[in-house]
């Protein structure tokens, strides 16, 4: 066999993705302007393959396609091939995600697109099989060698096709946000909720944290006592199932069937920041023990497996690992058979199995079983004369047992980049962990990030970078890591009243005014005017498993206006709401955070300030209670923040509830601020 001669450029990058390819006999290289121009110089076709490191499905690919030196040579001679890292350019993963939905009506990972060398794409698709996809280059490669003049018309038909999904259709007529618009978006949405296991019906299911946070917002506010139960028994069913690890704590990406049994066992950081602080939210509300004993161990399980020295956090687990027999597959980490729970487990097998379905229930495939919960505690110490004390007990020492011999197989691999966005959106979540439950750690886990995202994110002109891996930063940021990042120092400054983070968090929107805002929509582009143009400039404005850029920068323009008495902000707010009205009421599921900002426009919502030397200890009186409708201010000394300002008295504990730039006389007791808000 002739000796081949690669040049795979892999090696040279810090993202986990690229460099698990980065000994394929394919001649990948990084997206750059250098791989770009070798397409046009060399007037061939571009191979864009779009993935990310804990994707199971390009582990697959990668393996029976990239890894076969056939298929290789087939892809080096006729292509420019090259790897890309969604979670690392977001923006090109958009564009081209676009392409591929309009070619061929759905998305996915691992995406791959052959495009002309200008980067207009002809072709694309989602995992295909060795024979597929050697065939399929095979057609491409000779169409652009014999007719290129067919592609290049496909190509502007196309690059018209998705300049066009980018318009955006202004309200002509005024936009009427009543209570009764929002009622009525509701009333389509309960069609689609699975009452049997909560969620939305269907499979595979998503957690998508944001959805549910906007209708717990929606059940308490609108006093719809339906939809309260719904989404409590959604968050119930989300938490028993196997999606969440009752062993080592943290979610996996999503349920493969209806009721959240057995998960696509990857774990991302985004998806355990967002349901850290919903499930914080929801103990507020109801105060159950349940749903603090699952933060806390999604965020033991952050601590010990997604969190640096530095105080940033990695990016994900792999879906992946060896079994027994040194196998790669997935799910391996966390499955169990039967027998090896009762040599564990011994007497205690039978309340275990009771407890967690070691049964026909449970049971996934092979004799393997994903723990999965279908009783409260209280049922199973009633059923085997047990204190609920003495269930606990037994728990905590089921979950040691269990995590010591888990311990000793391989882990799952490690993604171990840290992208700005999702540091933040963790950031978030220890925050709300810690309003929520006053642990001292959660707040310092808050502060070491904050301290990362502002001494190696941030630039001199306090610009942001998006990556960060092995002390190197070299992606400019994008809208999400703004927003995210001002939203995070919102939170903190409501978490510590430090006026350095609402300074902060004001300075990322001004950026994002100058760097991002198309003025004729008032809307915010995903990428910035300072970065190479691609064939599209997107806007993200549909809420998915995060909530998009600019609901997100809508939701921080509004709140910061009602701190700073900035109502410019509060109208680009509005006029950002108005400009998706109409898509809001034909698919309300992908504008949930939307809709929570809704909710500021159509019901009542109030700035609390509170001055004096025990401002920090009313706050955290305060947010113990579930209240999504107020935004807190506060100061220990007199302050020139405008809602704060000349409202401290020396000597006095003050707190002032206002609403549309209005201030009742100040209250002194705690207990009856939460009973006038808790009435609102």
């Amino acid at each position: 066999m002739p000796e081949h001669k690669y040049t795979n450029q892999l090696i040279h990058e810090s993202s986990p993705y690229l460099l698990q390819h980065a000994h394929n006999p394919v001649n990948w290289q990084a997206w750059s302007t250098e791989s770009l121009d070798n397409a046009r110089k060399n007037n061939k076709l571009l191979l864009i393959s779009i993935g990310y490191s804990a994707c199971h499905w390009c582990h697959v690919m990668e393996h029976e396609s990239f890894e076969d030196e056939g298929v290789a040579e087939m892809m080096n001679t006729n292509f420019i091939n090259i790897k890309v890292d969604r979670e690392e350019r977001p923006d090109i993963d958009q564009v081209y995600m676009n392409a591929v939905q309009a070619m061929t009506g759905s998305g996915g990972w691992p995406m791959n697109i052959v495009a002309l060398p200008d980067g207009r794409p002809v072709w694309g698709g989602l995992y295909f099989r060795k024979e597929q996809w050697l065939d399929a280059l095979k057609q491409l490669s000779e169409l652009y060698k014999n007719e290129p003049e067919k592609m290049q018309e496909y190509a502007s038909h196309l690059e018209e096709g998705l300049q066009q999904l980018q318009l955006i259709d202004l309200p002509k007529e005024e936009t009427d946000f009543s209570s009764a618009f929002t009622t009525n978006i509701i009333e389509k949405w309960k069609k689609s909720l699975d009452h049997k296991n909560g969620g939305s019906r269907g499979a595979p299911k998503f957690m998508l944290p944001v959805n549910q946070e906007f209708l717990l917002r929606a059940a308490v506010q609108l006093n719809d006592r339906d939809l309260k139960e719904h989404t409590l028994h959604s968050l119930d069913k989300i938490s028993y199932g196997g999606v969440f690890d009752h062993i080592g704590g943290g979610f996996s990406r999503y349920s493969v069937d209806e009721r959240w049994h057995v998960p696509h066992f990857e774990k991302m950081l985004y998806d355990n920041a967002q349901l850290v602080s919903l499930y914080s939210k929801a103990y507020n509300l109801t105060k159950k023990e349940w749903y603090k004993e699952v933060v806390y161990k999604t965020l033991q399980f952050i601590k010990e497996e997604l969190t640096d020295t530095s105080g940033a956090f990695y990016s994900a687990l792999d879906a992946d690992s060896k079994d027994e027999q040194g196998n790669k597959v997935e799910g391996a980490f966390y499955t169990w058979t039967k027998k090896q729970l009762q040599q564990i487990l011994k007497d205690d097998f039978t309340i275990f199995s009771a407890y967690y379905n070691i049964n026909s229930f449970g049971k996934w495939e092979d004799d393997k079983y994903v723990l999965i919960r279908t009783k409260p505690d209280e049922a199973i110490a009633s059923e085997f004369d047990l204190s609920e004390k003495e269930l606990l007990l037994k728990k905590k020492k089921w979950t040691t047992q269990l995590k010591k011999i888990r311990e000793k197989r391989e882990k799952p691999g490690l993604d171990d980049k840290s992208l700005t966005s999702w540091n933040a959106l963790m950031l978030n979540a220890y925050a709300e962990a810690y309003k929520s439950f006053k642990e001292p750690e959660f707040l310092e886990m808050a502060l070491n990030n904050a301290g990362f995202l502002l001494e190696k994110q941030t630039k001199e002109d306090l610009r942001l970078y998006h990556n960060y891996k092995n002390g190197k930063s070299s992606i400019n940021a994008y809208l999400e890591d703004y927003v995210f990042c001002s939203e995070a120092f919102l939170n903190l400054y409501e978490t510590t009243f430090e006026e350095k983070w609402l300074e902060r968090s004001e300075q990322y929107i001004k950026v994002c005014l100058e760097d991002f805002q198309d003025k004729e929509t008032g809307l915010f582009y995903f990428t910035s005017s300072q970065d190479e143009a691609l064939i599209t400039r997107n806007f993200e404005l549909t809420d998915n498993v995060t909530p998009a850029s600019n609901s997100v920068m809508a939701k921080n323009l509004f709140k910061i206006s009602k701190i700073t008495g900035n109502t410019v902000y509060r109208d680009i707010a509005e006029n950002m709401l108005k400009a998706v009205s109409s898509k809001i009421k034909t698919q309300p599921q992908a504008y949930s955070n939307w809709l929570n900002l809704l909710l500021d426009f159509t019901e009542n919502t109030y700035e609390v300030a509170i001055t004096g030397k025990n401002a920090l200890v009313i706050k955290s009186e305060i947010q113990q209670e579930y209240l999504p409708n107020i935004l807190l201010a506060g100061s220990e000394k007199a302050s020139a923040i405008s809602i704060l300002k000349n409202r401290f008295q020396e000597n006095k504990n003050l707190i002032y509830i206002c609403h549309n730039g209005t201030c009742e006389l100040p209250l002194t007791s705690v207990p009856a601020t939460i009973e006038t808000l808790k009435q609102f």
